[in-house]
């Protein structure tokens, strides 16, 4: 292949290693706030320091952070994989690296300083809100521009995932992120009352819908196939897992408000939709599953595939367990309380972090011009340490949910209360112990994954291209 039709793997060099970096240090943030719920002198008694300015910095540093870097880079590689072609701009791809690292140093800096408009996901004030939409806007128009002049006619059906969370984002953001700004650091939303609310969970949960999961699915059906060596088990299955899911989670946010201000008929359009959401979610999951039909023996020999399957499970569990809570008799028992906390986890830890911890095993050597990771037997302690360590975490925090659950809801014969609040918090404390333990787990793959990245990088001299997808 001529240098005029070399892949950019520059950016994608650049995203993945940052992936890695910014990996380590949002788990470590979730390890101290983490901490802090057991001792909370923890916070030295320094308000930037404090759980509540921390908590949405992890929140940013895991998903938008390690998570959206993930998505550059694996888009960026298979787009070009898949369509035989460089990126669109080489210049414009850059800009969303730079861009995107900038956002995230602004929000380091930012939100513990407290300057926050205090919508979940969605913390970053107005100056920052409107730089991160023009670099979502270059990352649409690299994307979407590489898939216009790609040289085979088919669109892989990742790069449909691809597409859909790239254009859905950009919506969700702009619609929700309607301010009134008042000076430089502070703005009011647009929306009054329950209709900011709505927003807000329309958002909200679609970054989990399109951010969290639409995109990583495309991740999924680009790097099990290829790491199992056979095509997806029924590429019908996927288009029909595409239209199927994102159709319907447009529709389901408004589960999050249960028992609110919000009419009955809205939160009821919510479960419903969550219910049928199960369908399409486990088509994807079953159709990944099955990919690996007749190669089911490779899962003892090779942990990137260890990790790109047992996410694949974890998909599965959060998306038959989110419809469940969103059942309002359920939602009852499970609101505010931790059980939502483990039901996040499963989903972030299990899915989406082992999904992108695969998906960077498989792409940094092929980007760095390596045979292979500098340890298999690294990658291999990697996964059964994280995977103890989810475990752990999410297997503590429903326990401690349904507890906080039934404690809250308990009555004397009389109508009062039979536990105050403070009783269930004594009782959550050794639950909170075992979620740090299960944290701290995760956070140690993660600092084992950097050791072994870094010595792979540092083997010979990366790669420019690579000849077919």
């Amino acid at each position: 292949m001529d240098s005029q039709n070399t892949y950019n793997y520059t950016v994608v060099r650049q995203f993945a290693v940052m992936t890695v970096v910014w990996g380590v240090i949002g788990m470590t943030v979730g390890v101290l706030i983490a901490s802090q719920l057991i001792w909370p002198a923890l916070n030295f008694d320094t308000a930037w320091l404090s759980y509540g300015r921390l908590r949405p910095l992890h929140t940013n540093a895991v998903i938008f952070a390690f998570g959206g870097s993930a998505l550059f880079a694996t888009s960026y590689y298979v787009v070009q994989r898949t369509c035989q072609v460089r990126l669109f701009s080489d210049k414009l791809a850059a800009f969303t690296f730079w861009g995107w690292m900038l956002v995230i140093v602004l929000a380091v800096v930012t939100l513990p300083l407290g300057m926050t408009s205090s919508k979940e996901y969605a913390e970053l004030e107005w100056p920052i809100d409107i730089l991160l939409a023009v670099v979502w806007v270059s990352y649409a128009v690299v994307f979407f521009g590489t898939i216009m002049k790609r040289k085979v006619q088919h669109i892989y059906v990742a790069n449909w995932f691809f597409g859909a969370f790239i254009l859905t984002v950009a919506v969700l953001h702009i619609v929700n992120s309607a301010v009134i700004p008042v000076s430089l650091t502070k703005s009011y939303s647009f929306y009054p009352g329950a209709i900011d609310a709505m927003v807000q969970w329309w958002y909200g949960h679609n970054a989990v819908g399109f951010f969290l999961t639409a995109g990583f699915l495309g991740i999924m059906y680009y790097f099990i196939p290829k790491q199992v060596g056979k095509p997806i088990y029924s590429y019908r299955l996927s288009v029909v897992h595409f239209w199927a899911l994102i159709s319907t989670y447009m529709w389901a946010g408004s589960h999050h408000l249960h028992y609110t201000a919000l009419p009955d008929w809205v939160q009821s359009v919510g479960m419903v939709f969550s219910l049928v959401l199960l369908a399409p979610s486990w088509g994807g999951m079953i159709n990944g599953m099955m990919t690996l039909s007749g190669a089911w023996h490779k899962l003892r020999t090779d942990p990137i595939l260890k990790f790109l399957i047992v996410s694949l499970s974890f998909y599965g569990m959060s998306t038959f367990e989110g419809p469940m809570m969103a059942i309002k008799t359920v939602n009852a028992l499970s609101h505010y309380t931790d059980w939502t906390v483990g039901h996040v986890h499963s989903g972030a830890l299990g899915w989406v972090a082992l999904v992108t911890i695969g998906a960077m095993y498989f792409l940094i050597p092929k980007v760095f011009d390596r045979e292979q990771m500098y340890s298999i037997k690294l990658i291999d302690t990697h996964f059964w340490i994280s995977t103890i360590g989810i475990v752990l975490y999410i297997s503590s925090m429903w326990i401690a949910g349904v507890m906080q659950g039934l404690m809250w809801r308990a009555v004397n014969a009389d109508g009062t209360l039979t536990y105050s609040f403070v009783e269930s918090l004594e009782a959550t404390y050794p639950y909170y112990i075992v979620r740090l333990l299960g944290g701290l787990l995760f956070l140690t793959g993660m600092l084992i994954m950097s050791y072994n990245v870094w010595k792979t990088i540092n083997g010979s001299k990366p790669a420019t291209s690579e000849g077919s997808a």
